[in-house]
């Protein structure tokens, strides 16, 4: 494939393609199988944000023998692969390495009718932006690790990590997508400009149409901010305009990485607008249009603040 794109595609054949991904990362919330279901989510995410179907998987594990009781990693590789059923995944095996640090994640193989793969070059100007799920779990993860969240708070922010973005990808595709990404470690901005960039187009974002976690404000005004998080600003601020009304904790949010984020799809305003119907339909409480997609400047991230 010409772009970068969210998984690698082998075409088989006319009406038949291979997708392969592969993702894992060190524990973001203290529950061992809160982190193996988030991580098994956030691995399938890739298949489903270019249309496909997640068929098998394969565990990755670095474990510290030394330090942490077998029983954890038990719980860790038990979340994993009830995610994996709920997404009717079969886990046909894996590897594991005795290492200094805790890592789980995933390698995944779905497949796709190429004519119907759906791609980040594919925005089309005058298209709609839509958002699956709220922003802030970069954030809210580093609070947490400061002991600043409640139990509210966190069980809410799990949820949505650990919930699959299957049902959206399948939603996405009855109404013609023109373009998706999901939305990981670029953070919201990165991967926009992704999207931009490859579909030589720019998106306007409508800062008050963004879904956030209500607490990630409070967080980020007090400087609980991942080092992901200044990386993607550093790498990524010269894509991006803001308007002067933008204040710079809601920048932090919008460049903070996300954990098994929602997707972010390009699509003609009436299919936008029916896809929001059908997404709220299916219980998602948060999806929202939050902007749409410019002819100029190409290539660049516009965020205005409307009220």
């Amino acid at each position: 494939m010409e772009s970068l794109d969210d998984a690698g595609v082998y075409k088989l054949s006319d009406d038949l393609a291979i997708i392969q991904t592969i993702d894992f990362f060190t524990p973001i919330v203290d529950d061992p199988y809160d982190f193996g279901q988030i991580a098994a989510a956030n691995a399938l995410s890739d298949v489903y944000a270019m249309g496909g179907k997640p068929l098998t998987a394969m565990n990755i594990v670095c474990f510290p023998t030394k330090r942490l009781d077998i029983s954890v990693l038990k719980d860790i590789l038990r979340g994993g692969i009830d995610k994996m059923h709920e997404a009717e995944v079969i886990l046909v095996g894996g590897h594991s390495i005795d290492d200094a640090e805790l890592k789980y994640g995933l390698s995944v193989t779905g497949t796709v009718d190429p004519k119907h793969l759906v791609t980040n070059s594919g925005a089309k100007v005058g298209d709609k932006i839509v958002l699956t799920k709220p922003l802030g779990t970069g954030i809210i993860s580093t609070a947490l690790k400061a002991g600043k969240v409640n139990r509210k708070t966190l069980a809410k922010v799990t949820k949505c990590m650990a919930s699959l973005n299957k049902e959206a990808s399948e939603l996405m595709q009855e109404v013609k997508a023109h373009a998706c990404t999901d939305i990981t470690g670029f953070g919201l901005l990165g991967h926009a400009c992704q999207l931009a960039q490859h579909s030589q187009v720019g998106i306007k974002v409508h800062l008050d149409s963004v879904p956030l976690f209500a607490e990630v404000k409070g967080f980020a005004k007090k400087g609980f901010c991942p080092g992901g998080l200044y990386r993607n600003r550093e790498f990524y601020s010269e894509m991006v305009d803001f308007s002067n009304q933008v204040p710079d904790y809601m920048k932090d949010i919008l460049f903070d990485a996300q954990t098994s984020g929602g997707l972010l799809i390009s699509l003609a305003p009436e299919a936008a607008e029916l896809l929001l119907h059908k997404l709220q339909k299916a219980g998602m409480k948060n999806p929202a249009i939050i902007g749409e997609v410019i002819d100029k400047p190409s290539g660049k991230i516009l965020v205005v603040h409307d009220e």
